[in-house]
C-alpha cells in the first residue's frame, strides 16, 4: 500500500495540495482504513504528505528549497562505496547527489516518442535534463560538455547546446508508471526524435545514440 500511494503520487495521479479524504481514498483504491492509514503516515515521515491540522493530510507542494535541499553536495569518489562508479572508471573530486524527491519537485515536461525497442509510440516524462543541471548549479555555456552513464556500462558524450536543441528530459514515468530498475528505470535520459527533424528521418534502430536508459551519473566537464 505505501509503494501504491508513493508511485500515484509521483506520478501526479495525487495533485500537489490534494486533500487526502480517507474514505474517499479507501474506496478508490479498494483497501480498508487500516493499512491506509500506515501507509499515510510513512508517506508523512518521507515527505510526500503534510499534515492537514487534525484532518488529515495534503500532498506535499514541493518549493525550489526542498528541491535544492534534495541535492546532497558530496566530495571525492570512494572506491569502497561507489562501486559501480569507479566499476566503471568515473573519476570525480566533487559531485552532487539529485534524490527522486528532488527530481519530483521540478516541472514535469511529457513527450511521446516512437521508442525502438517495439516501435510504438510511449508516453515519457520527467523534468527537463537542462533544468536538473541549472539545480546543481552547473556551467551554462553552450559548449559544456556532459557524459551520460549509465548502468550497464554505456556512456555518451554530448554537449549542453545539444541537450537544449533535443530537449531532453530525465524521464522518470513511462505510460504512467514509474520506470523500474532492472528495465529502463530509473531514470532515463530521452527525447522526443519523432519531432526532430534530423532524427525522424533516420531508421529507428538510429534515433537514441544520445539517450542512455538506467541513468545513473551526469558527468560535466566546462569547455
Amino acid at each position: 500500500m505505501v509503494q501504491t500511494l508513493r508511485d500515484k503520487i509521483l506520478a501526479g495521479e495525487l495533485s500537489p495540495g490534494q486533500r487526502l479524504v480517507e474514505a474517499q481514498l479507501a474506496q478508490w483504491l479498494g483497501v480498508s482504513r487500516t493499512p491506509l492509514r500506515y501507509a499515510l503516515s510513512v508517506l508523512s515521515s518521507e515527505g510526500l504528505l503534510d499534515r492537514s491540522g487534525g484532518r488529515g493530510y495534503v500532498v506535499r507542494r514541493f518549493s525550489v528549497r526542498d528541491v535544492l535541499n534534495g541535492i546532497d553536495v558530496r566530495g571525492v569518489l570512494d572506491p569502497a562505496f561507489d562501486q559501480l562508479l569507479a566499476k566503471h572508471q568515473v573519476k570525480f573530486s566533487e559531485a552532487y547527489g539529485v534524490d527522486f524527491a528532488a527530481l519530483a519537485g521540478m516541472p514535469a515536461v511529457t513527450i511521446k516518442p516512437t521508442t525502438e525497442y517495439d516501435s510504438r509510440q510511449h508516453t515519457l516524462s520527467g523534468p527537463l535534463l537542462t533544468n536538473v543541471l541549472e539545480h546543481v548549479g552547473a556551467p551554462s555555456a553552450g559548449s559544456t560538455q556532459i557524459v551520460m552513464h549509465a548502468v550497464d556500462g554505456y556512456a555518451v558524450a554530448t554537449t549542453l547546446d545539444k541537450v537544449r536543441a533535443y530537449t531532453f528530459i530525465v524521464a522518470t514515468h513511462m505510460d504512467g508508471k514509474p520506470l523500474p530498475l532492472g528495465g529502463v528505470g530509473p531514470l532515463w535520459a530521452t527525447y522526443d526524435a519523432d519531432n526532430i527533424p534530423e532524427l525522424s528521418s533516420k531508421p529507428l534502430k538510429d534515433r537514441f545514440e544520445l539517450s542512455p536508459w538506467g541513468l545513473y551519473h551526469l558527468q560535466v566537464t566546462e569547455a
